[in-house]
């Protein structure tokens, strides 16, 4: 089989996505001033390329498989040229548009608008769907400047992406729609999706990647139990399908394994010692396959 062309986006979903990727195993090298990662995987080929262009090149069939937000897949018009494969969640944000603090929405657009924004596409089908006079200024990023309450200012109205909002906030912008939300999600070209031997190692990375993702969420949790307090204690512990319980040394009483959330261990760690449970240990996990 070829090599699976993959494509990481520089930036914020770089790091993500290398993260989860060294989790998996999977170990990508960029040495200086290149944009070819080297990897300990002989059946992958990684190239390092702008977010905004991931979903263009394979809906263009230039590579096999890319990691993207969902807005720039948007953006790009290409939802229905690449096929998504899973959302990580990572990177979650919502597509905003903004104004000033101290204008009012609906007197705003009664007036011909300019609309400051990285998102032209985005920004052009909400115009046309809130009946907007409105013209697109593209921007290139740090653009919440343009966007004054006074009579010279560049544009009047704001669309982008915001994850908590404080830099809407910080530069005194108000949120008066959204328009989507959107997170980092691995997509493949409708061609790779074709190809039976690529098909099939994109579905076994997206099995190694909910493995490592499931694992993020959860804890291995071990201890040990007096015989006579071993059926309360396994009847109140989660698990994934059943707690593994063997004897100790001597005959003494048992150990017992779960699985279970990491949100509930605060709670679940003194109930099981009002249950009889001592020696309790709490593991990290690297994947998790049901």
């Amino acid at each position: 089989m070829e090599k699976l062309k993959i494509l990481l986006a520089k930036g914020r979903i770089y790091e993500s996505v290398y993260e989860l990727l060294s989790d998996v195993g999977i170990s990508i090298h960029l040495p200086d001033r290149t944009y070819f990662p080297t990897t300990n995987q002989d059946d992958l080929a990684f190239q390092v390329v702008k977010p905004q262009i991931v979903s263009n090149l394979l809906a263009n069939n230039k590579a096999d498989v890319g990691f993207s937000g969902k807005d720039w897949v948007y953006e790009n018009g290409v939802e229905d040229s690449v096929e998504e494969i899973m959302d990580f969640g990572f990177d979650g944000v919502r597509i905003v548009a903004a104004i000033p603090e101290s204008v009012d929405f609906d007197n705003l657009i009664k007036s011909p608008v300019t609309i400051a924004t990285e998102y032209q596409n985005l920004s052009r089908k909400w115009v046309e769907d809130k009946k907007v006079q409105g013209t697109i200024f593209r921007t290139w990023g740090t653009s919440e400047g343009f966007v004054q309450p006074t009579e010279d200012s560049i544009a009047q109205i704001l669309i982008d992406n915001t994850s908590t909002g404080s830099s809407l906030k910080a530069n005194r912008l108000k949120i008066v729609d959204t328009l989507m939300t959107s997170s980092t999600r691995m997509y493949a070209s409708k061609e790779a999706m074709k190809d039976p031997a690529k098909k099939q190692k994109i579905m076994e990375l997206k099995m190694l990647f909910e493995a490592v993702l499931d694992a993020r969420d959860k804890v291995m949790l071990e201890m040990n139990v007096a015989k006579d307090k071993l059926d309360g204690l396994v009847k109140a512990v989660p698990s994934m399908k059943s707690p593994t319980v063997s004897p100790l040394f001597g005959d003494s009483g048992y150990a017992v394994k779960t699985v279970c959330k990491k949100s509930e261990v605060p709670t679940l760690l003194p109930k099981l010692k009002e249950l009889g449970a001592t020696d309790i240990l709490e593991y990290a996990l690297r994947k998790v396959q049901a």
